[in-house]
């Protein structure tokens, strides 16, 4: 039975990428770092694997990339309001360094969504005025993360019961079990 439940939400995540307008398209992502407050931010759900290996881009001089280096566990909130679906994944980042990935990924990249990756000043810096941020046109700060899950947590808000279970991974297989919700 509890089988069921994680083929959903493998489902599910991989809709976040394969349906336009699906809610786990934009997750919430949390890292902590060295800190003791965790910073959370909304990120673009780009990539999955079959074994749920969550892929995300960013500019390598961000915050998180910082946390990451001090820290590579994460987490992951992603919320399906018309199924009244939550999951909470843990797992841990790494930085990908295949530079033909890289490459063959930012080729692939719209040219109006690589101004992500280009800017002149690092991204969380003060300007003066949004529409005039600066872009540098010889190099680029694209990287990629991709996450590990070992934890992912199934809360579905449905009456007479709601339903939660925790799913952690054991070596490549999932284990779960039911939780009170």
């Amino acid at each position: 039975m509890i089988n069921s439940f994680f083929e959903e939400l493998s489902t599910e995540i991989h809709n976040g990428i394969n349906e336009r307008g699906h809610p786990f398209r934009f997750i919430t992502m949390a890292t902590v770092g060295n800190e003791t407050t965790a910073r959370l931010r909304t990120v673009v759900l780009r990539e999955v694997s079959d074994d749920l290996r969550l892929t995300i881009y960013t500019d390598s001089r961000t915050e998180k990339m910082k946390h990451i280096a001090d820290n590579n566990q994460v987490s992951f909130l992603l919320y399906h309001p018309e199924k009244m679906l939550q999951l909470k994944v843990e797992g841990t980042a790494e930085i990908a360094t295949n530079t033909d990935r890289l490459q063959t990924t930012w080729q692939n990249i719209q040219p109006n969504s690589r101004k992500d990756y280009i800017t002149q000043t690092s991204p969380g810096n003060s300007i003066k005025n949004p529409d005039h941020v600066e872009y540098v046109k010889d190099k680029n700060y694209f990287t990629i993360i991709d996450i590990t899950p070992s934890k992912i947590e199934y809360l579905k808000l449905k009456r007479p019961n709601h339903i939660r279970a925790l799913f952690i991974k054991m070596d490549k297989s999932w284990n779960g079990e039911f939780l009170v919700p």
